[in-house]
């Protein structure tokens, strides 16, 4: 019987294959094949959206996005053994960028880095996903070399799943189906690329109402949902800011007519606005009907936005007394 030959495999250095980190690895790893074997690994379809990404003053070397979902991505990358200064760079790039998903692909994870992120997925919820991931290149003979990504740290989703279902079922009725309403509501809002690049989705809460970021500091949305008056509505708050809510309170009709419902204005003592409803929406008796009310919501919330964006830049915020000076 004739011996089979078999080849060597070995291990081949990171640096030998890319010497210089950013011009080299990063640029490789952002190809669309390459992105896509580190997705594998982490079982995300990822996405590039650019690289050497601005956060501040600073940059996330691969900044990309969930396919389906939109979810956000920062890739962060480290050809040498992990340290407490790219741990940093990793958590304060995901907060940056608003973040769900941050990997973190390096050479080699120290033993206290990876308990680090361990903690991190421990201590948060499915909302945020942390990957630690060791890049390695190997060969047999003379074959080409290949490169392998081995994930050593990532989200216990089962361990995620035990803490969501205690915490479901410690709730009563009503704020259970307020969680599940705004479970399927993000899970919308992500899916949904009109929505998605413009705002950005709170965690689920079992409450009545669901705040959208709008990157404004002077209003934000307010998604509501009464199982009381069986309705749905969507709020405009204005904060600390009378004079633009003022301003706002004059274009009343023409946001009604933009939604086709009318309008309720409320002025408290630190916030104004005006709240919009969706009469006859029982998010309690039918949830079979829950994706129409959200379609809704999302819906206006993308007018709303447009509209607002345009009355924010014809009405400017007025210099206070001490810039003019």
């Amino acid at each position: 019987m004739p011996q089979v030959q078999l080849g060597k495999i070995e291990q081949v250095p990171v640096r030998e294959v890319w010497p210089h980190e950013a011009h080299d690895f990063t640029r490789w790893l952002a190809q669309k094949d390459n992105l896509k074997q580190l997705g594998e690994a982490c079982s995300i379809e990822l996405e590039l959206v650019n690289t050497e990404s601005e956060v501040g003053s600073f940059a996330v070397d691969i900044f990309a996005k969930e396919v389906g979902t939109n979810r956000r991505v920062v890739i962060e990358n480290q050809l040498e053994d992990t340290d407490h200064d790219h741990l940093g760079k990793i958590i304060s790039y995901a907060s940056g960028k608003d973040a769900n998903v941050a990997i973190w692909v390096v050479a080699k994870a120290r033993d206290e880095h990876r308990k680090a992120i361990e903690w991190l997925n421990e201590h948060t919820d499915d909302e945020c996903s942390f990957f630690l991931v060791e890049v390695e290149v190997w060969r047999i003979g003379d074959s080409p070399k290949a490169p392998r990504f081995n994930v050593v740290e990532s989200p216990n989703e089962w361990a995620r799943a035990e803490k969501a279902t205690d915490k479901l079922n410690a709730l009563n009725d009503t704020r259970k189906t307020q969680l599940e309403y705004w479970q399927t509501y993000q899970k919308a809002a992500l899916a949904d690329h009109e929505f998605s690049k413009l705002m950005r989705p709170q965690k689920p809460q079992p409450q009545k109402f669901a705040f959208i970021k709008v990157n404004s500091s002077r209003y934000h949305f307010c998604l509501q949902v009464s199982t009381q008056q069986l309705r749905i509505g969507i709020e405009i708050t204005v904060l600390n800011d009378k004079n633009f809510g003022k301003i706002l309170f004059t274009h009343q009709k023409e946001l009604e007519q933009l939604l086709g419902v009318k309008g309720e204005p409320f002025d408290a003592s630190k916030e104004c606005g005006i709240r919009f409803y969706r009469e006859n929406s029982d998010i309690k008796g039918k949830p079979d009907e829950w994706n129409t009310y959200i379609a809704w919501q999302l819906h206006a919330a993308v007018l709303l936005y447009q509209a607002m964006r345009e009355i924010d830049q014809a009405n400017p915020p007025k210099a206070s007394k001490q810039e003019e000076q």
